[in-house]
């Protein structure tokens, strides 16, 4: 997913902070964008790049 994210978004920062339990969010400045927790899945790429684009 980072490489999907830094080729979506040129010069973005990407960083991946390792987690347990099964844990995965994705934030934006502070911003909750995707939590796994909450929607008891795991994120498709396009998923992330669109939301990402919305919150731009």
């Amino acid at each position: 997913m980072k490489a999907a994210l830094e080729n979506a978004f040129p010069g973005i920062e990407v960083t991946l902070i390792q987690g347990s339990g099964g844990v995965f969010e994705v934030m934006q400045d502070d911003k909750l964008i995707f939590s796994k927790k909450q929607q008891g899945r795991f994120p498709q790429e396009s998923e992330i790049i669109e939301a990402l684009k919305k919150s731009a």
